[in-house]
């Protein structure tokens, strides 16, 4: 497995591209099966994840062209329901075929997705939400079988028990197509969410209560052709502008949107970091002093605080003055990079889902694993900010989630190389 070689100790000055956003870009490619015509998607970022749809999507006879960053999908020839283990395991987003299969050919046979390193995902409440739409649905050897009576599903009243953004695109994917009218109550506000109903009306769906708990929709009998534009990632934007913050240099992020990072602003306001944007997309991140100061953190559904950010607060907080803390509320398992953080010098004290992190005046390079895409960066972003060289193992991680991240951190004067297994 590659590794990355980081030397630490200088500061980030320069400009970063924001990519468009991978929880965006596959909900958007699923919707393409709701439609004989192509959907083209631009914007798309070239990761690991999206490569992975492309397989499946592919395998299910939709053709799929990709020209720079914009991704062409024709689902006309469509002609397997089915998405094997094989794929489906790669990436748990996989499942997000499930209703637009069954809302367009009235069959499905999809993988379950099975664990995932930072906790349980079920899929119940996609499940529970296809039921009340009429389909019949089976777990049997590790699939979900699902069939619609009539070859169709029917309107409904639903309401998650919990927030989940899959299961609300999910569901939304297959209500557009349904007779009748759905409503969802207890809806994601997910800003990806709102990016894929949008693309879904270009397409012809009768959508209305986007950006709110509510949304309604009136099945119509298909759906045509668009061209979509993917919004820019903000779990990336928050990312680098940490990584600008912990380096004390000057970045400016282009394509960056605060308005989806509203619960991060405030945070990195309070410690210490100062954020310019030029209301033309170009978000400058500087540092007010230097040094940062200790905030305290709890991760939530959109609008709360990202857990997908989560972890790189945390290594923003190991060297900032003073004592933090950070309680998870999303996923049970998403302190794994503590133990890493660790081995750099970091003072960290876990308590349950919560941690108290104590500041220390540097970090020391260390060699480091990752676990999990997000604790992956969080080390990258230690080891940016430390003295001396760290090495983190096991990165295949970062390319299911960061697109060129090596190139975008070297430009800016990071000193990181991989090293090739």
């Amino acid at each position: 497995m590659d590794r990355l070689k980081i030397e630490g100790g200088y500061p980030l000055n320069g400009e970063i591209t924001i990519s468009g956003a991978k929880n965006a870009a596959l909900p958007l490619m699923c919707a393409a099966l709701l439609a004989a015509d192509s959907l083209v998607l631009k914007n798309v970022p070239e990761l690991h994840d999206i490569a992975s749809l492309v397989a499946l999507l592919e395998n299910m006879g939709a053709g799929v062209t990709r020209t720079g960053a914009q991704l062409a999908i024709d689902a006309a020839s469509v002609n397997s329901t089915t998405a094997p283990y094989d794929l489906v395991r790669k990436m748990r987003a996989s499942v997000l075929v499930l209703g637009p299969l069954l809302a367009r050919f009235g069959t499905a046979k999809v993988s379950l997705p099975g664990g995932c390193a930072i906790g349980t995902r079920p899929v119940d409440l996609h499940i529970e939400g296809l039921r009340k739409m009429g389909a019949e649905i089976e777990l049997k050897d590790g699939y979900i079988h699902a069939r619609a009576p009539q070859g169709r599903l029917r309107g409904a009243e639903i309401t998650f028990r919990t927030k989940s953004v899959g299961a609300t695109e999910n569901l939304l994917m297959a209500a557009t197509l349904a007779e009748g009218r759905t409503v969802l109550h207890n809806a994601a506000l997910e800003p990806e969410i709102t990016d894929l109903a949008d693309c879904l009306i270009a397409m012809g769906a009768k959508i209305s209560g986007t950006d709110t708990e509510t949304l309604e929709i009136t099945g119509v009998e298909k759906l045509a052709g668009a061209t979509h534009n993917v919004i820019p990632d903000r779990i990336e934007t928050g990312t680098y502008a940490i990584a600008a913050a912990m380096t004390g240099g000057e970045v400016v992020l282009k394509g960056a949107r605060l308005d989806h990072l509203e619960a991060l602003v405030p945070v990195l306001e309070a410690a210490g970091v100062c954020l310019k944007d030029d209301g033309n997309g170009n978000v400058t991140v500087t540092r007010k002093g230097n040094t940062l100061n200790a905030v305290d953190i709890t991760t939530a559904p959109y609008p709360g605080f990202p857990t997908d950010l989560q972890a790189q607060a945390m290594a923003m907080l190991t060297i900032a003055e003073g004592a933090g803390t950070v309680k998870e509320t999303i996923f049970e398992n998403r302190f794994m990079h503590v133990p890493e953080l660790a081995r750099m010098g970091a003072d960290i004290a876990v308590h349950g889902s919560s941690a108290v992190v104590r500041g220390v005046p540097r970090l020391k390079g260390a060699e480091v694993m990752a676990t999990d895409l997000r604790a992956s960066v969080s080390l990258i972003l230690a080891a940016l900010a430390a003295d001396g060289t760290t090495i983190v193992n096991r990165i295949y991680h970062l390319d299911r989630g960061y697109e060129k991240l090596e190139h975008k951190l070297g430009a800016c004067g990071a000193k990181l190389e991989r090293i090739a297994a």
